[in-house]
């Protein structure tokens, strides 16, 4: 045999057997457990779930000292110096606040135990006692992750309340929890200062910014204690705190350390997610964990092209340089549809380049032995999709997603353009956001991975919905959750609690979650429908909302989308938040005059160039004819958490929007 065959053939054996071996790989296996009858299944490396990662740890506030002390002189927090404030007018007329950021500026891990410390004494000097609660009302900062940690070394329960919550929403949460103290930010603030006369229990706010309004001045003088956060560091400078118990999220934090390689003190974490969800406490509870940093940053201010940052200044992500980080399915669809903008605008010799480069990558990934790998996928990497990581900051090799269901196209996208794995994850907030996880070699898409190391995951049969557990080629149902992630239940609501929790006879604590699932053959899980999704039309058919969803918002033309079946009718009908900067391109393209894009989004030539779009993705993603929808309206104006449509992890609010828009969507049936 000569040098060259043997050059060509070797290579080409050894992929052959590597590619076999990975097609056999198991990553969850069968398991019998307590409760419920069903089809259970546990991580593949683990007989019994994992409770903590680190030896003698029990409690975040124990874990969160450790990690203080062992890396004492190591950044932890860094937040980025704010320069200026800018309004700027658009041509429609509206305006937007632009910021100008400067670096990152950081506190170590020994600064930061000592301002916990001080804050978590200055809460008892206030008279906030163990049994009372704290909520934390803010955007995502270092503050907030401070205040949480100064909360477990008192043993202090703490309400998590997303910034974005409405004035009823924000006065109910506070009273049915009875708090007593708020941490909030000045923005956060004005809000509490609206219905400070309405809040039963509210005893102390702490303002994360030492400026405070002196309409708050006002009313707290007659409503409650107010103090700066620094005020309160200062308060309890003289007076050490104590511990608190938290096994359910380190449960979750040490099964995530468990699985994911190479995690270090070398890591740098972008945070920009809200710390109100289970899944950035989690995150954020595992950095320090390691060792690693965390550097805060802002949806709005991510990239050098997000809405709020000044043009000429660098975004977060560029600044950061990042390695890893948590992202929900919406921000990296704006991740992939800004890359294909840019690829599409320059067309030519760049666009054939990138085309190609994407098509020889994807090839490999999916087994074909004559695709891009070894050498040719580094050049490609060097020579086209260094650009697109850059977006990022350059230095991305993990991605967690998690908080909804991820399409495969977008998945595929961000692993190729990126190079770095995208672990797609499943939970809850009644889970610690521990369910499953996808490996890190694991290439396939469309499934949410293995159970994590500390929990079991059990399909039980959903007769009703047509799911059983006896099903072929795979076992589906209910997914039920069991492990020492899974929380007791519900505040004050007994009767919820005991609707969908359960203990077994051997004591595993298991929480049914209403999402349908099913098993592939390598213990691997994939969510295919949810029990309140589905809804039945006129003639028998089933339709699960989220997923078909899921498969519309490909679309280049949507930036979001609901879809709503009534069982009085035979059809879906659907209503599309527009991609602005994608369908006026198509309209200057197409000679399409228009005033503004609220006008353009009226017209009968752009109603039909959306809904194709949405054919199109149907059909790519093999929809039946009845769960496309048959009728849209199109909005010009995006959803946000502020319009309160959306949560602040950009899921949508179903019943809100269907209550906002009950009058198009009964003209949508009528017309």
């Amino acid at each position: 045999m000569g040098p060259y065959v043997a050059g060509v053939l070797v290579p080409l054996v050894v992929t052959i057997l590597l590619q076999n071996r990975r097609r056999r790989k198991k990553r969850g296996f069968p398991v019998d457990v307590g409760g419920e009858p069903g089809y259970a299944i546990r991580n593949r490396r683990f007989n019994a779930p994992v409770e903590t990662a680190w030896e003698g740890i029990t409690t975040l506030a124990e874990l969160f000292e450790y990690s203080c002390k062992k890396y004492y002189h190591k950044k932890l927090l860094g937040t980025r110096k704010l320069l200026s404030r800018e309004m700027e007018i658009s041509a429609d007329g509206r305006s937007f606040e632009k910021l100008h950021l400067g670096d990152y500026e950081w506190l170590s891990y020994g600064q930061t135990f000592e301002i916990v410390c001080n804050v978590s004494s200055g809460l008892a000097q206030l008279g906030h006692r163990r049994e009372e609660r704290v909520a934390i009302f803010a955007d995502t900062c270092e503050e907030w992750l401070i205040a949480l940690q100064s909360c477990f070394r008192r043993n202090v329960t703490v309400v998590t309340i997303y910034a974005s919550l409405g004035e009823e929403a924000l006065c109910y949460s506070l009273n049915q929890t009875e708090v007593t103290t708020v941490i909030c930010g000045q923005k956060e603030l004005k809000k509490l200062v609206d219905i400070s006369g309405q809040l039963d229990t509210v005893k102390r706010v702490i303002c994360m910014d030492n400026e405070i309004p002196s309409s708050a001045i006002v009313a707290a003088g007659s409503n409650w204690e107010l103090k700066t956060f620094s005020e309160v560091e200062t308060l309890g400078r003289e007076n050490p705190g104590v511990m608190m118990t938290h096994r359910n999220v380190l449960a979750t934090a040490s099964a995530v350390l468990k699985i994911v390689p190479g995690l270090g003190s070398k890591d740098v974490y972008l945070a920009y997610l809200p710390l109100a969800h289970i899944l950035e406490i989690a995150a954020e509870t595992i950095v320090p964990g390691i060792g690693g940093s965390i550097g805060y940053g802002s949806p709005l201010t991510l990239t050098d092209t997000s809405n709020k940052i000044k043009k000429g200044t660098k975004g977060d992500a560029s600044m950061l340089r990042p390695t890893v980080m948590a992202a929900v399915p919406a921000i990296l669809d704006r991740v992939r549809d800004g890359v294909r903008k840019k690829v599409d605008a320059a067309g030519g010799l760049s666009k054939k380049l990138f085309d190609l480069a994407y098509s020889r990558t994807l090839s490999a990934i999916n087994g074909n032995r004559l695709g891009a790998w070894g050498l040719e996928r580094h050049f490609w990497n060097l020579l086209v999709f260094k650009k697109v990581q850059a977006i990022l900051g350059g230095r991305i090799r993990f991605i967690l997603s998690g908080g909804a269901p991820l399409s495969g196209d977008t998945q595929r996208f961000i692993n190729i353009c990126l190079g770095a794995p995208i672990g797609q994850g499943y939970g809850l907030t009644e889970t610690c956001a521990g369910g499953t996880f996808s490996d890190y070699d694991d290439t396939s898409v469309g499934r949410v991975g293995p159970p994590l190391p500390c929990s079991y995951i059990k399909l039980i049969d959903w007769a009703e919905g047509g799911y059983l557990t006896s099903d072929s080629p795979m076992p589906r149902g209910e997914i039920v959750i069991g492990g020492p992630n899974v929380t007791v239940g519900y505040f004050k609501n007994e009767e919820k609690t005991k609707e969908v929790y359960k203990v077994d006879k051997r004591g595993m604590s298991w929480f049914y979650t209403g999402d349908v699932g099913k098993f592939h053959a390598d213990g691997c899980l994939e969510i295919i429908d949810r029990k309140k999704d589905i809804v039945k039309l006129q003639h028998g058919e089933y339709v699960s909302l989220g997923k078909v969803e899921a498969v519309l918002i490909v679309s280049p033309c949507v930036d979001n989308i609901i879809l709503h079946a009534d069982p009085f009718h035979s059809y879906c009908v659907a209503i599309v938040v527009v991609a602005q900067a994608a369908v006026e391109d198509w309209a200057r393209k197409n000679g399409i005059s228009f005033g503004d894009f609220p006008e353009l989004c009226q017209k009968e030539e752009t109603i039909k160039e959306v809904y194709a779009s949405l054919v199109k993705a149907a059909k790519a993603a093999c929809l039946e004819k009845f769960e496309i929808p048959a009728k849209i309206k199109l909005l010009a104006e995006a959803w946000t958490p502020e319009s309160g449509l959306v949560t602040a992890a950009l899921k949508l609010k179903r019943d809100v929007i269907k209550k906002a828009f009950s009058d198009e969507l009964a003209q949508l049936y009528s017309s």
